[in-house]
């Protein structure tokens, strides 16, 4: 059963999204604060994906990020954002978030995204074992890793995604349109800004200087470009 933590303080919309993602054929754990949560994901340790709102009573949705990200890059994270709250939306992203989704959203438009997310956590084997180098990185697909002068670089599904995404297609320059396809799917149904502060967290982790990236490279008014 593919399972799914849901923290929500307010028990109407936590009910809604419950019974939604039910309905889906998720298995669903619940919780309405913080520490709860991280204590049932301590208990279920086969959780795929979170969705995590950030107002909350004692550590708030942000703080849960962190700390899941500190010891799991594996699982998925979306954050459950108001729609005026634009910063947290992009502050919930830099923390290790993989997704947002803003209330209120439909039914359709939360299950796109933890299918979405669920995919790219499922660790789907690969046809072979296949290491992509491109000095000074070198990307295993069969342990889904990424080493940078033999240094491992911890990363998420989705910054994995992306790292990959470019080591496939260097030196050409790709469209936020084309990379949200490729990254996140066909259906997904989210913004182009979800592209630009992912990169930008991925260039923190890969890049020497990343004010000034060598690697991923800004294509102006287009997109990006893995710069080899």
């Amino acid at each position: 059963m593919k399972k799914v933590l849901v923290l929500e303080d307010e028990s109407s919309i936590r009910s809604f999204i419950v019974i939604n993602l039910r309905r889906a054929g998720y298995e669903v754990i619940e919780a309405e604060t913080g520490e709860e949560a991280l204590e049932k994901l301590q208990q279920h340790t086969d959780v795929r994906v979170a969705l995590l709102d950030i107002m909350l009573p004692g550590i708030d949705g942000f703080e849960v990020c962190r700390r899941i990200r500190a010891t799991n890059t594996k699982i998925g994270i979306i954050m459950l954002t108001a729609r005026s709250q634009e910063m947290d939306k992009v502050t919930g992203l830099m923390t290790g978030a993989d997704d947002y989704v803003t209330k209120p959203f439909s039914p359709a438009e939360l299950t796109a995204r933890v299918d979405a997310l669920m995919r790219r956590s499922g660790g789907a084997a690969e046809e072979a074992a296949e290491e992509l180098r491109q000095d000074p990185f070198l990307l295993n697909t069969r342990n889904r890793t990424l080493e940078k002068n033999g240094q491992r670089i911890k990363l998420t599904q989705m910054e994995y995604s992306i790292m990959r995404m470019f080591m496939e297609n260097p030196g050409k320059a790709l469209s936020r349109e084309e990379i949200l396809d490729l990254v996140w799917g066909r259906d997904y149904f989210g913004e182009l800004k979800i592209v630009d502060v992912n990169i930008r967290r991925l260039r923190l982790k890969i890049e020497d200087n990343p004010t000034n990236p060598t690697y991923i490279t800004t294509v102006w008014g287009y997109g990006y470009k893995w710069g080899f």
